[in-house]
Protein backbone atom coordinates (compact mmCIF):
# COMPACT_ATOMS: atom_id res chain seq x y z
CA UNK A 1 0.00 0.00 0.00
CA UNK A 2 2.55 2.45 0.74
CA UNK A 3 4.23 1.37 -2.08
CA UNK A 4 1.17 2.44 -4.72
CA UNK A 5 0.55 5.91 -2.12
CA UNK A 6 4.35 6.73 -3.60
CA UNK A 7 3.81 6.11 -7.13
CA UNK A 8 0.74 7.84 -7.07
CA UNK A 9 2.06 11.26 -5.44
CA UNK A 10 5.25 10.26 -8.09
CA UNK A 11 2.36 10.71 -10.90
CA UNK A 12 0.88 13.88 -9.54
CA UNK A 13 4.20 15.63 -9.07
CA UNK A 14 5.64 14.86 -12.45
CA UNK A 15 2.50 15.73 -14.53
CA UNK A 16 1.97 19.19 -12.91
CA UNK A 17 5.56 20.22 -12.35
CA UNK A 18 7.40 22.34 -14.73
CA UNK A 19 9.42 21.03 -17.55
CA UNK A 20 13.26 19.86 -17.15
CA UNK A 21 14.74 19.79 -20.01
CA UNK A 22 15.96 16.60 -21.93
CA UNK A 23 19.70 15.59 -20.50
CA UNK A 24 20.44 17.21 -17.56
CA UNK A 25 23.85 15.98 -17.43
CA UNK A 26 24.77 15.53 -21.68
CA UNK A 27 27.85 16.15 -23.32
CA UNK A 28 27.42 18.52 -26.13
CA UNK A 29 28.98 18.68 -28.92
CA UNK A 30 30.08 22.24 -29.33
CA UNK A 31 29.20 22.51 -33.19
CA UNK A 32 26.42 24.61 -33.77
CA UNK A 33 24.06 22.89 -31.07
CA UNK A 34 20.85 25.07 -29.72
CA UNK A 35 20.36 25.40 -25.54
CA UNK A 36 17.21 26.81 -24.74
CA UNK A 37 18.10 28.54 -21.35
CA UNK A 38 14.97 28.98 -18.73
CA UNK A 39 13.76 32.46 -18.84
CA UNK A 40 13.56 32.99 -21.94
CA UNK A 41 17.68 32.96 -23.17
CA UNK A 42 18.14 31.12 -26.19
CA UNK A 43 22.07 30.36 -26.69
CA UNK A 44 23.08 28.50 -30.12
CA UNK A 45 26.88 27.61 -28.94
CA UNK A 46 29.10 27.69 -32.22
CA UNK A 47 32.19 26.75 -33.35
CA UNK A 48 34.74 26.82 -30.73
CA UNK A 49 38.11 29.28 -31.58
CA UNK A 50 41.39 28.01 -31.29
CA UNK A 51 42.34 30.69 -28.81
CA UNK A 52 40.62 33.50 -26.79
CA UNK A 53 42.41 36.35 -25.30
CA UNK A 54 40.45 38.52 -22.64
CA UNK A 55 41.15 40.66 -19.26
CA UNK A 56 40.20 39.82 -15.41
CA UNK A 57 38.46 42.44 -13.82
CA UNK A 58 41.58 43.18 -11.90
CA UNK A 59 43.63 43.72 -15.50
CA UNK A 60 45.24 40.65 -15.80
CA UNK A 61 45.48 39.89 -19.68
CA UNK A 62 44.70 35.68 -19.85
CA UNK A 63 44.51 33.54 -23.27
CA UNK A 64 42.53 30.57 -23.38
CA UNK A 65 42.94 27.80 -25.98
CA UNK A 66 40.51 25.83 -27.57
CA UNK A 67 40.50 22.66 -24.83
CA UNK A 68 40.00 25.09 -22.79
CA UNK A 69 37.12 26.87 -24.62
CA UNK A 70 35.59 23.27 -25.85
CA UNK A 71 35.16 22.49 -21.64
CA UNK A 72 33.48 26.23 -21.44
CA UNK A 73 30.99 25.04 -24.24
CA UNK A 74 30.77 21.58 -21.83
CA UNK A 75 29.55 24.13 -18.84
CA UNK A 76 27.45 26.31 -21.34
CA UNK A 77 25.25 23.78 -22.62
CA UNK A 78 24.97 21.65 -19.37
CA UNK A 79 23.82 24.19 -17.95
CA UNK A 80 21.19 25.33 -20.65
CA UNK A 81 19.83 22.00 -20.13
CA UNK A 82 18.98 22.26 -16.70
CA UNK A 83 15.84 23.91 -15.39
CA UNK A 84 16.15 27.50 -13.59
CA UNK A 85 20.00 27.77 -14.46
CA UNK A 86 20.00 30.71 -16.91
CA UNK A 87 22.25 32.68 -18.46
CA UNK A 88 23.50 34.30 -14.72
CA UNK A 89 24.26 30.59 -13.27
CA UNK A 90 26.05 29.17 -16.53
CA UNK A 91 28.30 33.23 -16.04
CA UNK A 92 28.97 31.58 -12.15
CA UNK A 93 29.75 28.37 -13.65
CA UNK A 94 32.60 29.62 -15.65
CA UNK A 95 33.86 31.49 -12.98
CA UNK A 96 34.21 29.08 -10.81
CA UNK A 97 35.69 26.75 -13.10
CA UNK A 98 38.29 29.74 -14.36
CA UNK A 99 39.24 29.85 -10.94
CA UNK A 100 39.83 26.59 -9.58
CA UNK A 101 41.31 24.74 -12.42
CA UNK A 102 41.68 27.84 -15.64
CA UNK A 103 39.10 25.76 -16.90
CA UNK A 104 41.18 22.52 -17.55
CA UNK A 105 40.48 18.75 -16.32
CA UNK A 106 43.10 18.28 -14.13
CA UNK A 107 43.77 14.90 -12.73
CA UNK A 108 45.37 14.11 -9.67
CA UNK A 109 48.24 11.25 -9.53
CA UNK A 110 49.36 12.34 -6.01
CA UNK A 111 46.29 10.83 -4.35
CA UNK A 112 43.81 9.12 -6.69
CA UNK A 113 46.56 7.55 -9.40
CA UNK A 114 44.21 5.95 -11.52
CA UNK A 115 43.19 9.47 -12.07
CA UNK A 116 45.66 9.47 -14.61
CA UNK A 117 44.25 6.86 -16.55
CA UNK A 118 41.37 9.23 -17.88
CA UNK A 119 41.50 12.13 -20.38
CA UNK A 120 43.02 14.84 -18.86
CA UNK A 121 44.68 18.27 -19.08
CA UNK A 122 47.38 17.88 -16.89
CA UNK A 123 48.12 17.11 -12.89
CA UNK A 124 47.13 18.73 -10.28
CA UNK A 125 48.03 18.94 -6.49
CA UNK A 126 45.35 20.41 -4.02
CA UNK A 127 45.05 17.89 -1.89
CA UNK A 128 42.74 15.48 -3.42
CA UNK A 129 40.52 17.14 -5.95
CA UNK A 130 39.66 16.61 -9.33
CA UNK A 131 38.58 18.13 -12.59
CA UNK A 132 37.21 21.65 -13.61
CA UNK A 133 35.74 22.32 -10.63
CA UNK A 134 38.51 20.78 -8.51
CA UNK A 135 35.71 18.45 -6.66
CA UNK A 136 37.13 16.61 -4.14
CA UNK A 137 35.65 12.53 -3.83
CA UNK A 138 35.86 12.82 -0.08
CA UNK A 139 33.83 15.31 0.18
CA UNK A 140 31.03 13.20 -1.57
CA UNK A 141 30.85 14.89 -5.27
CA UNK A 142 31.36 11.55 -6.96
CA UNK A 143 33.97 8.66 -8.01
CA UNK A 144 37.14 9.29 -9.48
CA UNK A 145 35.52 7.95 -12.64
CA UNK A 146 32.49 10.38 -12.41
CA UNK A 147 35.13 13.35 -11.51
CA UNK A 148 37.10 12.81 -14.26
CA UNK A 149 34.04 13.36 -16.91
CA UNK A 150 33.88 17.42 -17.33
CA UNK A 151 30.27 16.65 -17.83
CA UNK A 152 29.33 15.10 -14.76
CA UNK A 153 31.13 18.10 -12.77
CA UNK A 154 29.46 21.00 -14.46
CA UNK A 155 25.76 18.79 -13.66
CA UNK A 156 27.32 18.40 -9.61
CA UNK A 157 27.79 22.11 -9.72
CA UNK A 158 24.49 23.42 -11.20
CA UNK A 159 22.81 20.83 -8.76
CA UNK A 160 19.67 20.87 -7.77
CA UNK A 161 16.62 18.24 -7.95
CA UNK A 162 18.17 16.42 -11.54
CA UNK A 163 21.40 17.27 -10.57
CA UNK A 164 23.73 13.64 -9.36
CA UNK A 165 24.46 14.53 -5.84
CA UNK A 166 20.81 16.40 -4.70
CA UNK A 167 20.81 16.97 -2.21
CA UNK A 168 24.29 17.12 -0.96
CA UNK A 169 26.88 18.40 -1.65
CA UNK A 170 25.04 21.13 -2.43
CA UNK A 171 25.04 22.69 -6.23
CA UNK A 172 24.13 26.21 -7.24
CA UNK A 173 20.30 25.34 -7.89
CA UNK A 174 20.67 24.16 -3.93
CA UNK A 175 21.52 27.64 -2.41
CA UNK A 176 18.89 29.72 -1.36
CA UNK A 177 18.56 32.93 -2.79
CA UNK A 178 21.61 32.15 -4.89
CA UNK A 179 20.20 35.06 -7.85
CA UNK A 180 20.65 37.92 -5.30
CA UNK A 181 24.11 36.72 -4.47
CA UNK A 182 27.05 38.69 -5.88
CA UNK A 183 27.92 36.38 -8.90
CA UNK A 184 31.30 35.53 -6.75
CA UNK A 185 29.69 34.95 -3.34
CA UNK A 186 27.40 31.85 -5.43
CA UNK A 187 30.30 30.76 -6.88
CA UNK A 188 32.47 30.22 -3.37
CA UNK A 189 28.75 29.23 -1.82
CA UNK A 190 29.32 26.11 -3.86
CA UNK A 191 32.91 25.38 -3.99
CA UNK A 192 33.52 26.54 -0.28
CA UNK A 193 36.84 27.41 -0.42
CA UNK A 194 39.36 28.60 1.21
CA UNK A 195 40.02 32.27 -0.66
CA UNK A 196 36.08 33.20 -1.83
CA UNK A 197 37.33 36.46 -3.43
CA UNK A 198 39.14 35.00 -6.38
CA UNK A 199 36.26 34.36 -8.33
CA UNK A 200 34.92 38.00 -8.35
CA UNK A 201 38.34 38.59 -10.57
CA UNK A 202 37.04 36.29 -13.89
CA UNK A 203 33.21 37.32 -14.14
CA UNK A 204 34.12 39.34 -17.16
CA UNK A 205 36.44 36.65 -18.65
CA UNK A 206 33.23 34.57 -17.68
CA UNK A 207 30.78 36.54 -19.46
CA UNK A 208 33.33 36.75 -22.49
CA UNK A 209 33.52 33.53 -23.02
CA UNK A 210 29.89 32.90 -22.94
CA UNK A 211 29.69 36.26 -25.40
CA UNK A 212 32.00 34.35 -27.95
CA UNK A 213 30.89 31.21 -27.96
CA UNK A 214 26.79 31.65 -28.30
CA UNK A 215 27.26 34.91 -30.63
CA UNK A 216 29.06 34.09 -33.68
CA UNK A 217 27.12 31.46 -35.02
CA UNK A 218 23.51 31.17 -37.37
CA UNK A 219 20.52 29.72 -35.90
CA UNK A 220 19.93 26.26 -37.24
CA UNK A 221 18.09 25.54 -40.37
CA UNK A 222 14.37 24.78 -40.96
CA UNK A 223 14.08 20.94 -39.55
CA UNK A 224 11.97 19.39 -42.58
CA UNK A 225 8.47 18.38 -42.49
CA UNK A 226 8.70 14.67 -42.28
CA UNK A 227 5.82 12.89 -44.71
CA UNK A 228 6.04 10.01 -42.50
CA UNK A 229 6.74 7.91 -39.13
CA UNK A 230 9.06 4.60 -38.72
CA UNK A 231 9.39 2.44 -35.74
CA UNK A 232 13.00 2.65 -34.93
CA UNK A 233 13.91 -0.78 -35.04
CA UNK A 234 13.44 -3.64 -37.83
CA UNK A 235 10.26 -5.68 -37.60
CA UNK A 236 10.86 -9.14 -35.50
CA UNK A 237 13.78 -8.08 -33.52
CA UNK A 238 12.20 -6.10 -30.44
CA UNK A 239 10.77 -7.02 -27.34
CA UNK A 240 9.09 -4.23 -25.16
CA UNK A 241 10.24 -4.72 -21.14
CA UNK A 242 9.73 -1.46 -19.95
CA UNK A 243 6.54 1.10 -20.39
CA UNK A 244 6.63 4.90 -19.78
CA UNK A 245 5.67 5.71 -16.56
CA UNK A 246 6.40 5.49 -12.60
CA UNK A 247 8.06 2.17 -11.55
CA UNK A 248 10.82 0.47 -9.40
CA UNK A 249 14.46 1.12 -11.43
CA UNK A 250 16.10 -1.69 -12.39
CA UNK A 251 19.71 -0.53 -11.23
CA UNK A 252 19.00 1.63 -7.95
CA UNK A 253 15.82 -0.22 -6.68
CA UNK A 254 14.73 2.88 -6.22
CA UNK A 255 10.77 4.53 -7.09
CA UNK A 256 11.25 6.58 -9.85
CA UNK A 257 9.90 7.99 -13.10
CA UNK A 258 10.59 6.31 -16.32
CA UNK A 259 10.45 8.97 -19.31
CA UNK A 260 10.50 6.48 -22.42
CA UNK A 261 9.75 3.33 -23.52
CA UNK A 262 12.27 0.32 -23.49
CA UNK A 263 12.56 -2.45 -26.58
CA UNK A 264 15.14 -5.11 -25.70
CA UNK A 265 17.08 -6.20 -28.91
CA UNK A 266 20.48 -7.92 -29.82
CA UNK A 267 23.45 -6.02 -29.46
CA UNK A 268 24.08 -3.95 -32.69
CA UNK A 269 20.75 -4.05 -33.91
CA UNK A 270 19.91 -1.05 -36.04
CA UNK A 271 18.26 1.80 -34.56
CA UNK A 272 16.46 3.92 -37.29
CA UNK A 273 15.26 7.31 -37.59
CA UNK A 274 11.56 8.06 -36.45
CA UNK A 275 10.96 10.63 -38.62
CA UNK A 276 12.97 12.90 -41.08
CA UNK A 277 14.58 15.14 -39.21
CA UNK A 278 17.74 17.32 -38.25
CA UNK A 279 20.56 15.94 -35.34
CA UNK A 280 20.83 17.97 -32.25
CA UNK A 281 23.31 16.65 -30.61
CA UNK A 282 24.91 12.90 -29.93
CA UNK A 283 26.72 12.63 -26.59
CA UNK A 284 27.31 10.23 -24.06
CA UNK A 285 26.59 10.38 -20.44
CA UNK A 286 26.73 8.45 -16.96
CA UNK A 287 23.10 7.47 -17.53
CA UNK A 288 22.11 7.40 -21.35
CA UNK A 289 25.66 5.91 -22.41
CA UNK A 290 25.57 6.48 -26.19
CA UNK A 291 22.31 9.04 -27.13
CA UNK A 292 21.40 10.37 -29.91
CA UNK A 293 18.91 13.34 -29.78
CA UNK A 294 16.69 14.20 -33.06
CA UNK A 295 14.17 17.44 -34.25
CA UNK A 296 11.21 16.12 -36.41
CA UNK A 297 8.51 18.51 -37.71
CA UNK A 298 5.63 16.02 -37.54
CA UNK A 299 2.33 17.64 -38.40
CA UNK A 300 3.60 21.21 -38.87
CA UNK A 301 4.92 21.08 -34.77
CA UNK A 302 8.18 20.30 -33.47
CA UNK A 303 8.80 16.86 -32.09
CA UNK A 304 12.55 15.79 -30.81
CA UNK A 305 13.14 11.87 -30.20
CA UNK A 306 15.91 10.34 -28.17
CA UNK A 307 17.73 6.88 -28.67
CA UNK A 308 19.72 5.92 -25.33
CA UNK A 309 22.05 3.15 -24.35
CA UNK A 310 23.94 3.06 -27.68
CA UNK A 311 27.56 2.27 -27.78
CA UNK A 312 29.39 5.52 -28.56
CA UNK A 313 31.45 4.11 -31.33
CA UNK A 314 28.35 2.87 -32.80
CA UNK A 315 26.62 6.37 -33.51
CA UNK A 316 26.49 6.90 -36.73
CA UNK A 317 25.45 10.28 -37.20
CA UNK A 318 27.22 13.56 -36.04
CA UNK A 319 24.78 16.94 -34.96
CA UNK A 320 23.46 19.05 -37.45
CA UNK A 321 23.22 15.98 -39.50
CA UNK A 322 19.91 16.25 -42.11
CA UNK A 323 18.74 12.35 -41.56
CA UNK A 324 16.02 10.34 -43.05
CA UNK A 325 12.70 8.55 -42.01
CA UNK A 326 13.86 4.84 -41.54
CA UNK A 327 17.94 5.69 -41.89
CA UNK A 328 20.36 3.74 -39.62
CA UNK A 329 21.57 6.14 -37.13
CA UNK A 330 23.01 3.91 -34.29
CA UNK A 331 22.96 0.50 -32.84
CA UNK A 332 21.48 -1.15 -29.96
CA UNK A 333 23.35 -1.18 -27.24
CA UNK A 334 23.82 -1.37 -22.98
CA UNK A 335 26.32 1.74 -22.42
CA UNK A 336 24.72 4.02 -19.18
CA UNK A 337 22.59 2.53 -16.58
CA UNK A 338 21.90 -0.55 -18.63
CA UNK A 339 21.01 -4.37 -17.54
CA UNK A 340 21.42 -5.64 -21.13
CA UNK A 341 20.77 -4.18 -25.18
CA UNK A 342 17.96 -2.86 -25.32
CA UNK A 343 16.89 0.81 -26.74
CA UNK A 344 15.65 3.51 -24.52
CA UNK A 345 13.30 5.38 -27.16
CA UNK A 346 11.88 8.98 -25.42
CA UNK A 347 9.32 11.09 -27.51
CA UNK A 348 9.13 14.86 -26.68
CA UNK A 349 6.62 17.45 -28.57
CA UNK A 350 7.71 20.51 -28.63
CA UNK A 351 11.48 20.10 -28.45
CA UNK A 352 14.09 18.55 -26.15
CA UNK A 353 13.64 20.78 -23.48
CA UNK A 354 9.75 19.53 -23.35
CA UNK A 355 8.03 16.85 -21.20
CA UNK A 356 8.44 13.17 -22.35
CA UNK A 357 5.23 11.82 -23.48
CA UNK A 358 4.54 7.73 -23.33
CA UNK A 359 5.69 6.57 -27.25
CA UNK A 360 3.57 4.14 -27.40
CA UNK A 361 0.37 6.49 -27.82
CA UNK A 362 2.45 8.56 -29.85
CA UNK A 363 2.88 5.80 -32.03
CA UNK A 364 -0.58 4.67 -32.10
CA UNK A 365 -1.30 7.84 -33.39
CA UNK A 366 0.62 8.38 -35.79
CA UNK A 367 0.43 5.17 -37.59
CA UNK A 368 3.84 4.33 -38.53
CA UNK A 369 5.33 2.35 -41.35
CA UNK A 370 7.31 -1.33 -40.72
CA UNK A 371 5.28 -2.66 -38.04
CA UNK A 372 1.98 -4.24 -39.64
CA UNK A 373 2.04 -7.23 -37.03
CA UNK A 374 3.81 -6.36 -34.02
CA UNK A 375 2.36 -9.61 -31.96
CA UNK A 376 4.54 -11.62 -34.40
CA UNK A 377 7.86 -10.08 -32.84
CA UNK A 378 9.86 -12.50 -30.67
CA UNK A 379 9.57 -12.60 -27.05
CA UNK A 380 6.17 -12.01 -24.88
CA UNK A 381 3.64 -10.69 -27.35
CA UNK A 382 2.88 -7.09 -26.16
CA UNK A 383 -0.73 -6.10 -24.58
CA UNK A 384 -3.24 -4.80 -26.82
CA UNK A 385 -3.22 -1.21 -26.58
CA UNK A 386 -5.30 1.07 -23.94
CA UNK A 387 -5.46 3.77 -26.48
CA UNK A 388 -8.53 4.97 -28.96
CA UNK A 389 -8.13 4.31 -31.94
CA UNK A 390 -7.32 6.91 -34.36
CA UNK A 391 -10.51 8.64 -36.22
CA UNK A 392 -10.65 8.35 -39.18
CA UNK A 393 -9.57 4.76 -38.58
CA UNK A 394 -6.26 3.92 -40.17
CA UNK A 395 -3.97 1.07 -40.09
CA UNK A 396 -2.16 1.11 -35.80
CA UNK A 397 0.41 -0.44 -34.59
CA UNK A 398 -0.19 -1.57 -31.57
CA UNK A 399 2.63 -1.88 -28.67
CA UNK A 400 0.61 -1.98 -25.55
CA UNK A 401 0.80 0.14 -22.76
CA UNK A 402 -1.68 3.68 -21.77
CA UNK A 403 -0.95 7.36 -22.33
CA UNK A 404 0.72 8.90 -19.32
CA UNK A 405 2.87 12.31 -19.06
CA UNK A 406 6.07 12.82 -16.90
CA UNK A 407 8.84 14.72 -16.23
CA UNK A 408 12.42 12.81 -16.51
CA UNK A 409 14.10 12.61 -12.80
CA UNK A 410 16.33 9.71 -13.03
CA UNK A 411 17.48 9.08 -16.42
CA UNK A 412 16.47 6.28 -18.59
Amino acid sequence: MARKIVLTMLVAVLVFAPAVALLGSAVVNPAATGTCLPGGDSLIVGPVPDSLTTTTSDGHQITLDRTQLTHAATIITTGGRVDGVGRDGVVIALMAALTESRLRMLANTGAYPESGDYPNDGDGSDHDSLGLFQMRPAAGWGTVAQLMDPTYQAAAFYGGPTGPNYPSPRGLLDITGWRDMDPGEAAQAVEVSAHPDRYRAFQPVAETILTTLTTNSQPPTQVPEADRVVFPLPAGTWNKTSDFGPRIHPITGEVSFHTGTDYAAPDATPILAVADGRVVSTDTTPVYGGLIVIEHTIDALPVATAYAHIWPDDIHVSPGQIVAAGQHIGDVGSAGQSTGPHLHLEVRPGGPDQPPVDPVPWFNGHRPDDLDNPTATPGTPCAPSTAPPPDPPARTVDLGGSSRTGVEWDGP
